[in-house]
């Protein structure tokens, strides 16, 4: 039998994690929570007001704007951000000259600032001063409008974002199917599979756990992209490209409706919290299909 202190041990090793979690993360959301019943501007007492904070979101239209483009953004963005870092992961691990630098040229996107991210592309898309729209001109063709068209600047914010995120989880890809063993390609080749059926039947059910870990991973920090969206949009043109977070940021900071971004908080919360255990539920939370 162990005695008290040995089980009391493992509890005080974990007591300053606990503090550091309880201070600035689980206090933080409590008190987010606390704040989304109440009207309050951030500097006056709070006033207590119940659900009237989240009666009001189902009715405002540019929320549930936001919250349609914000849906659409994820839908669009996860799956290319997926298929990139995938593909790149395929090619690198192959028999490529200069894998490992090109493996540092796609990972350099991810280290850059998402501030500046956007600021790049939004000199390098500018209809009147952007350089991609001079060198079409050079060439005899009009320019395009790439960051005033709605449609247009909603996929100029996927492939950016695309191109920003993809290099992150190339790493992991390539982590992924460096793990697994050569035996399993070596018995597919003495049994005559091309690279295909190794890969349908081989590498993507071994991949798994790492395809969901990318899924989750890119699902929540696309949904809460908003430096690399704000520098190169603005959420416009027309709203086109507003998002929860914006909306959050705009109403909490710029009109002082702290209790009603608190509110607005709470759902973005709980739209990640459901697509995460939706995700682990399809996935079968990451087990492999085959041993």
């Amino acid at each position: 039998m162990k005695s008290f202190e040995q089980k009391l041990f493992p509890y005080l090793l974990l007591m300053p994690t606990l503090l550091i979690f309880g201070l600035f993360l689980f206090y933080p959301a409590l008190n987010g929570l606390w704040i989304s019943f109440t009207k309050w501007d951030g500097i006056n007492p709070q006033t207590f007001i119940g659900l009237k904070n989240y009666i009001k979101l189902a009715g405002d239209k540019k929320f549930l704007e936001s919250f349609l483009n914000t849906i659409l953004y994820t839908c669009f963005s996860v799956p290319a951000i997926f298929v990139s870092a995938l593909g790149l992961a395929l090619l690198l691990t192959g028999k490529v000259k200069g894998s490992n630098f090109y493996r540092a040229v796609f990972y350099w996107p991810t280290m850059i600032s998402t501030i500046i991210v956007g600021l790049i592309w939004r000199f390098l898309l500018g209809e009147d001063f952007g350089v991609i729209n001079y060198l079409l001109t050079v060439m005899g063709r009009s320019p395009v409008k790439w960051l005033t068209n709605p449609k247009a600047a909603f996929g100029v914010v996927v492939f950016v974002t695309t191109w920003s995120m993809a290099g992150y989880y190339m790493v992991m890809f390539i982590a992924g199917i460096k793990s697994i063993s050569i035996t399993y390609y070596e018995a597919a080749d003495i049994d005559g599979a091309g690279f295909w059926q190794q890969f349908r039947y081989i590498t993507l059910p071994l991949l798994k756990p790492t395809s969901l870990l990318v899924l989750v991973l890119s699902t929540v920090t696309v949904i809460k992209s908003y430096p690399l969206i704000y520098a190169l949009t603005q959420g416009g043109p027309a709203g086109a490209t507003r998002f929860m977070v914006q909306m959050i940021q705009e109403t909490g900071f710029e009109k002082n409706q702290m209790g009603y971004a608190s509110a607005m908080t709470i759902v973005l919360f709980v739209i990640l919290a459901l697509l995460t255990v939706i995700q682990f539920r399809l996935n079968r939370g990451g087990g492999q299909d085959i041993d």
